[in-house]
């Protein structure tokens, strides 16, 4: 009797969906795989994945690089290709300007786990490519990957958000307290009460981490751009100066306020102004309406204003070097505030608009050797390793001929792992 038998290996339920997560955080899935080019077209056409054409290994190897480059930008799937030929692709990708990771269980996938911006594995892998990978995922799910980039992207916008406020307000109230010490006749805030100032608004920026991202944050990957934090902050610290110098004008001209009323007047109207920025800074949008904050940046931000304006109410007032104010201040800071927020929303507009706070072509690709660099980083040691002096190491760092030194043998050691 003849007949044929088959082996039928279904993709994961979940596969699908994952794709298209991926798909819109803007990572493009290409296919690199050892079996037959209509295998691959056909898993690939059950999972929904548009293909933008088939390149097969005999095809890779009759292409130049120029050629393979444009071509390998389009094709989605690699057919029959050998471990130099997925370690080629990676690298022509990789040229293009983009990030590319690669995802690989076996002996063949090291060379192009290697090859990768991040090269990506799973615990039941071999060794080999375990060892390649930069990341092991401990669950064999595309599903993973999404959520670890969501994740990734989530945490860089945060982090930018409490960097732009703090330069922003720092900038500002530096420039105020600088101004205003050389007009005044006394300072305008002791030092105790700056750094309880500044230990109210960083206790209050703890609830930055779990801020909810505005989708929009999430489709595309970001980039840290030192010019546009620079812009940011000349354009919003002074902004926040002069909401000081109208605090100054309205103690000293208005109330005729003495030291300690004017330092607690500016220390209330500093530590308002620069917490509750936060709603502004955070989005894009308008806040609130188009953007809600999570819950615990609200009762954090809210709190630490509280406290701000009870303390120089407290019994604690006279310890801390503060005066009572007059009861009219309040009503004139709180309309203070709420002019300054109107004020930052639409200087946010205008800023945003700009033709220099838009999206960016992408970054230049780095060089062999930030890759070589960032390979061998796990072997690496911040501190110099010096060589006993016996000890001679060629321009190769190879020992020369006979010397047999502990310190030469660890530098032998250490680059053959690194090398691994």
């Amino acid at each position: 009797m003849a007949g044929f038998l088959i082996f039928l290996d279904r993709p994961k339920a979940d596969a699908k969906a994952s794709l298209e997560l991926l798909s819109s955080l803007g990572i493009t899935v290409k296919i690199a795989t050892g079996d037959n080019a209509r295998v691959a077209e056909m898993v690939c056409g059950d999972l929904g994945l548009v293909s933008g054409g088939t390149l097969t290994g005999i095809q890779v190897d009759a292409m130049t690089d120029a050629e393979l480059a444009v071509t390998a930008r389009n094709s989605s799937i690699f057919a029959r290709v050998s471990p130099e030929q997925k370690a080629r692709l990676i690298r022509l990708l990789r040229q293009s300007g983009g990030a590319v990771g690669f995802l690989g269980d076996g002996v063949n996938d090291a060379l192009a786990l290697h090859s990768a911006d991040i090269g990506i594995s799973v615990d039941s892998a071999t060794d080999i490519a375990k060892d390649a990978a930069d990341v092991v995922l401990l669950d064999k799910d595309l599903g993973v990957l999404a959520e670890g980039v969501m994740e990734g992207r989530r945490i860089f916008a945060n982090t930018i958000k409490y960097v732009l406020m703090g330069t922003s307000s720092n900038f500002g109230n530096m420039f105020s307290a600088a101004t205003a010490s050389v007009v005044l006749s006394f300072l305008p805030m002791l030092p105790g009460q700056i750094l309880l100032n500044n230990l109210l608004y960083d206790a209050g920026q703890l609830a930055i981490p779990g801020d909810r991202v505005d989708a929009e944050q999430l489709r595309a990957p970001s980039h840290w751009d030192i010019g546009f934090i620079r812009r940011f902050m000349l354009l919003f610290g002074p902004i926040s100066s002069i909401f000081d110098f109208a605090t100054f004008g309205l103690m000293i001209f208005v109330f005729d306020a003495v030291p300690g009323e004017f330092r607690a007047g500016w220390f209330i109207e500093s530590i308002a102004t620069q917490t509750l920025i936060i709603f502004a800074i955070r989005t894009r949008r308008v806040p609130f309406f188009r953007s809600r904050p999570s819950a615990g940046l609200i009762v954090a931000s809210l709190g630490v204003v509280a406290i701000g304006v009870y303390l120089p109410l407290s019994p604690l007032a006279g310890v801390l070097g503060f005066d009572p104010l007059p009861a009219p201040f309040f009503l004139a800071v709180l309309a203070m505030i709420v002019i300054y927020l109107i004020v930052v929303e639409f200087a946010k507009a205008w800023f945003f608009a700009q033709a220099a706070q838009q999206p960016s072509a992408p970054p230049r690709p780095r060089g062999h050797a930030h890759h070589v660099s960032r390979r061998a980083a796990r072997f690496s040691t911040p501190q110099a390793i010096r060589a006993a002096p016996s000890a001679r190491v060629t321009s190769s760092a190879w020992p020369a001929a006979g010397a047999s030194s502990s310190g030469t043998r660890k530098v032998r050691a250490g680059q053959r792992r690194a090398g691994n």
